[in-house]
């Protein structure tokens, strides 16, 4: 499996496209990273699968609550 590898994602505040380079080496994780436009944070979620040997990326905003 590639650890290291660029993704484009869009913008979930203000639609622009954002490269973010991925680190999978250290397993699942979130964190955040400012869109280079708007300057809003991105919240990003790595999600590893040892089995299938997969990574998914994905990308919300960070104002969204979940109840």
């Amino acid at each position: 499996m590639r650890d290291f590898f660029q993704r484009t994602v869009n913008c979930p505040h203000c639609g622009t496209d954002t490269d973010l380079v991925i680190d999978g080496s250290q397993g699942s994780q979130e964190y955040f990273e400012d869109c280079s436009v708007c300057c809003n944070a991105i919240h990003v979620v790595i999600t590893r699968n040892e089995l299938l040997d997969k990574i998914q990326v994905s990308v919300d905003a960070d104002d969204e609550q979940i109840f």
